[in-house]
C-alpha cells in the first residue's frame, strides 16, 4: 500500500451547501483532479467554494472505460478527489469500482464523513434505527417484484431510494406485499428549503402522495417485519 492517499472520497451537500465539511474543501483544494459524475453540476459547486481543481467526467457510463487510464495516472504520482452529485460516493453513485481496482493495486484511499441521505431520513422517522437495512432505488422493472419478495420477510427497517414519479406505485407495491398497515415514512427533499417529512402506514402515505404531484429526492423508511 502507498504510504500516501491518492485516491479522496469526499461526500459533498445533498442540498443545503452548508453541510459541507472544513476538511473536504481543503482536500477539493488540494488535489490534483476532481472526478465529478456530473462535470456541469460539480462545476457549480467547486466555482460557490473558489475551488479551481481541474475536473474529470467520471460516471457510471464512462468507469470502466476511464479505470485503466486513472491508474496510469495514479502510478505517475497523482492525487484525486472523487465526489458524486450529491452525498457520499459509492452509496448509490459511482464508486465502487475505482476502489476495488485502487486498493487491487495497492493505492491508499481515504473516505471523508459527511453528507448522505438516508441518515437523516432513517432518524428522523421514528422507526427503529439500531438495525437497518439500505436497500438504494429498486430495481425499475425485470427483479423488482423479486426484491420486495425478499424484503417481504425483512425484520429490520429498510430504506430506499426512489424517484418522485415512481413513488406512489412503490408505496402502493410496498402496501399490497407487506400489508397496507406497515408503518413507514417518506423524507423529501432533505437539507433544502421544501424539505418534508411525512410518516404514517402505507396506505396513508400512499394515498397522500396521490393527490399531487410529487417533486425533489425522496428517501422512503418502512418498518421491517
Amino acid at each position: 500500500m502507498s504510504e500516501t492517499t491518492q485516491l479522496y472520497l469526499v461526500p459533498t451537500p445533498i442540498g443545503n451547501l452548508e453541510d459541507i465539511t472544513l476538511r473536504a474543501l481543503k482536500v477539493l483544494k488540494s488535489v490534483d483532479v476532481i472526478l465529478a459524475e456530473d462535470t456541469r453540476t460539480s462545476g457549480k459547486l467547486l466555482k460557490h467554494f473558489d475551488i479551481s481543481q481541474p475536473l474529470k467526467s467520471y460516471h457510471i457510463f464512462n468507469e470502466h472505460k476511464a479505470i485503466e487510464k486513472l491508474l496510469t495516472e495514479f502510478e505517475e504520482g497523482k492525487t484525486m478527489a472523487l465526489i458524486s452529485d450529491a452525498g457520499t460516493p459509492s452509496i448509490s453513485d459511482p464508486g465502487f469500482l475505482l476502489v476495488r481496482e485502487c486498493l487491487a493495486n495497492n493505492i491508499k484511499i481515504e473516505c471523508l464523513p459527511g453528507a448522505t441521505a438516508f441518515v437523516p431520513a432513517l432518524v428522523k422517522s421514528g422507526l427503529p434505527s439500531d438495525k437497518f437495512v439500505f436497500e438504494g432505488f429498486l430495481p425499475h422493472k425485470k427483479g423488482r417484484k423479486t426484491r420486495i419478495d425478499k424484503l417481504k420477510e425483512e425484520e429490520r427497517t429498510i430504506i430506499l431510494y426512489e424517484s418522485p414519479h415512481r413513488l406512489v406505485k412503490t408505496l402502493g407495491q410496498l402496501a399490497d406485499e407487506f400489508g397496507a398497515d406497515r408503518q413507514a415514512s417518506v423524507s423529501r427533499e432533505l437539507t433544502k428549503i421544501y424539505e418534508e417529512t411525512m410518516n404514517g402506514t402505507l396506505d396513508e402515505l400512499k394515498k397522500h402522495y396521490e393527490k399531487g404531484t410529487v417533486k425533489g429526492e425522496i428517501v422512503i423508511v418502512v418498518h421491517g417485519k
